[in-house]
């Protein structure tokens, strides 16, 4: 005997309701799958409050002619002020210019949806430290600065890729096309600086 019509939509809907329910499941793990695991640095708090550092990830390399340019990024929280500390590694075996951070001194993201995001830099002037490495008979210089956004200009970067940066030194200013996929020659690792505050921001927002 046929079912009728009533007891076979019923049946028809039992089925499509565990196919939601699988699919569902399927979706979750695969968003919890693609998440990168937040990495802390440092996680402290004390009298003097609370303070989140997110291990460094390389943003940008650039080596030609025998120099080379590391960009590292490590996103923080400092009592709830949310920022971006940088440090720039640059090695040459001839001298090396310095670029200096001072007052002035911003940040420019060129997001994916045409907006720009500026970080403003939040330090005192400073223009790096330069060290030699006897062994490879070169020139080091490694400068860091804090740059800090406000809550309401970086929604964007949690939506949105970062396809372009520009940085305004003291006295000059040089932009870095970020990539979609970069591979490290320095620890070998691969990085996704185009999605960088898309995968971390969400790691210091608590």
């Amino acid at each position: 005997m046929k079912p009728k019509v009533h007891e076979y939509q019923k049946i028809n809907f039992k089925v499509m309701s565990k196919n939601l329910v699988l699919s569902l499941f399927l979706l979750l793990n695969l968003v919890a799958f693609a998440q990168k695991p937040c990495e802390i640095d440092t996680n402290v708090t004390d009298s003097l409050g609370t303070y989140k550092l997110l291990k460094q990830s390389i943003i940008f390399e650039r080596s030609f002619a025998g120099n080379s340019t590391d960009i590292f990024f490590s996103l923080y929280s400092n009592n709830g002020i949310l920022g971006l500390e940088t440090q720039i590694l640059q090695r040459s075996s001839d001298f090396i210019k310095a670029y200096c951070f001072d007052a002035n001194s911003r940040i420019y993201f060129q997001l994916n949806n045409g907006k720009i995001i500026n970080l403003i830099y939040a330090g005192n002037e400073t223009c790096g430290s330069l060290v030699h490495n006897e062994e490879k008979n070169n020139n080091i210089r490694i400068m860091t600065g804090s740059f800090v956004f406000s809550k309401e200009n970086y929604e964007d970067l949690k939506v949105s890729p970062v396809t372009f940066m520009r940085v305004k030194y003291a006295a000059e200013i040089i932009d870095y096309p970020l990539k979609t996929e970069l591979t490290s020659e320095l620890d070998k690792k691969t990085y996704n600086p185009e999605n960088y505050f898309i995968d971390y921001l969400k790691c210091i927002e608590n």
